[in-house]
């Protein structure tokens, strides 16, 4: 895992991604969902062992706004209001180069919980 901060931070609007390039030459493109549902906030990842909260209905947020903490992260502002999490440049990397494990197992969970990508639907 790398703590190396990107050289270029790309937020694609269109794509929903946030695209990361390493001075390696890694580039890392990573879903506006994908970064919401792995948040290392503490309303995400909960308090201690065991008590991190599925998140779901995810699929169609956004990132508003991206802010620098310091030197070592950045706080991503969601259209869902979340706003907590600190993904510091260590996280940022993980969460590209562990992608392919990360992703399928989020999706497994979810359907092992009854639970969908898709936001709820509005009462009628």
């Amino acid at each position: 895992m790398s703590d190396a901060p990107p050289i270029e931070i790309k937020l694609r609007t269109r794509s929903a991604c946030l695209q990361l390039t390493y001075a390696s030459g890694e580039c890392h493109k990573l879903s506006f969902e994908y970064l919401r549902v792995n948040s290392p906030s503490a309303e995400v990842r909960g308090h201690g062992a065991g008590q991190a909260v599925l998140q779901h209905g995810k699929k169609n947020v956004r990132i508003t706004r991206i802010d620098p903490v310091g030197h070592y992260a950045l706080k991503l502002v969601f259209s869902d209001g979340h706003n907590s999490g600190l993904y510091t440049w260590a996280y940022l990397h993980a969460l590209g180069a562990e992608h392919d494990a990360r992703w399928p197992q989020y999706i497994h969970d979810l359907d092992n919980a009854g639970l969908s990508r898709e936001p709820a639907k509005p009462a009628e």
